[in-house]
């Protein structure tokens, strides 16, 4: 099931930012859970990955002490890893502020497949059920990377889509508050939304991607440029399982939204792109990224997409990337192209 958001019928206005938001980084849910194991995190990407995020936003931060914000008893630590007086007197850090939306890799999606939220029905007992527990598996991962995160000293604060207010019709967009995303930017915090189970004016409920979220967000708040973190080092020209797929490093869009490979040059320049998708992957997959990516790029706005917990990703966070490409840089990057 693909979420579209291609006939948004949400707020317009623009949201204004005393500080320009520098980057929106999806955290793909197959690069942080193991997708094919239920309610699993992949425990060293998203240490990584936070790490990661930590030495791309804040400014002078890649080395010295770093005070965790996570105070709550963890498993597996028998300590809090910074106390109250750890913070007395510690100077104000210089960030760069960021938005963060990660999917729901093995968390939520089994749960939508099989009660069939994504198609509606909320009248149904099984949907019901299915749009409860949905939603109480992608906000408990929520509340886990809130976590990853506030214990690499990042101000993170978790938003869910449901209750912030967002809902759609017939799957696309009908309302999208971002008051709260604001204010939590101005305050010098980071939130962190998720895909999630929402309801549908004609549907009565769907299931909302976090990729169509990420291309929402940076119509409104037009960030420098927006990373999406996966599990495969970028666009393939098919399934990167395959034998001889070639990785896409430049994805070319035009003023009508369409897009053609730039490089490398291949025998069909304008060929589309072959995607698998997860049995159980409710919101399109590889087809979904591909697609707000490019609306995304057709704002002006450079979308680079890179394998999770790797030195290719940090450079990509880090903003490194402006211009022409690196050769030793492995990614996608897909941009706006007035040719």
């Amino acid at each position: 099931m693909e979420v579209s958001n291609t006939k948004q019928q949400h707020q317009s206005a623009s949201i204004s930012l005393t500080k320009p938001v520098r980057c929106i980084v999806k955290l793909g849910g197959a690069a942080i859970t193991c997708k094919n194991e239920l309610e699993t995190i992949n425990e060293e990407n998203l240490k990584t990955v936070s790490s990661q995020l930590r030495q791309s936003m804040t400014t002078g931060s890649n080395s010295g002490e770093v005070l965790g914000m996570d105070w709550s008893k963890q498993p597996g630590e028998s300590e809090i890893s910074s106390t109250i007086s750890d913070f007395e007197d510690r100077p104000v850090v210089d960030s760069s502020p960021f938005i963060v939306v990660h999917g729901a890799g093995s968390f939520g999606h089994f749960q939508a497949s099989k009660s069939g939220v994504h198609k509606g029905g909320l009248y149904q007992p099984l949907v019901k059920a299915g749009f409860v527990a949905t939603r109480i598996s992608v906000t408990k991962l929520n509340l886990e990377i809130v976590r990853a995160l506030a214990r690499e000293g990042i101000p993170s604060v978790g938003m869910s889509p449901f209750s912030c207010g967002w809902s759609t019709r017939e799957r696309n967009i009908a309302s999208a508050d971002l008051s709260a995303v604001a204010k939590a930017i101005e305050s010098g915090l980071v939130p962190v939304l998720h895909g999630d189970a929402v309801l549908d004016d004609l549907l009565d409920c769907t299931i909302l991607s976090g990729d169509v979220i990420i291309s929402n967000l940076a119509a409104h708040l037009k960030p420098e440029y927006v990373v999406f973190l996966t599990d495969v080092s970028g666009v393939y020209d098919r399934p990167p399982s395959e034998p001889n797929a070639v990785l896409l490093r430049e994805i070319a869009v035009g003023k009508d939204g369409s897009w053609s490979i730039e490089k490398p040059t291949l025998q069909n320049k304008n060929k589309q792109v072959e995607t698998s998708v997860a049995a159980h992957d409710t919101t399109g997959g590889m087809l979904t990224k591909i697609s707000e990516a490019a609306a995304i790029a057709k704002l002006g706005i450079d979308v680079y997409i890179v394998k999770a917990a790797t030195s290719h990703a940090l450079r990509a966070l880090s903003g490194e990337l402006k211009g022409n490409l690196p050769d030793d840089w492995l990614g996608t990057v897909i941009r706006f192209s007035n040719k």
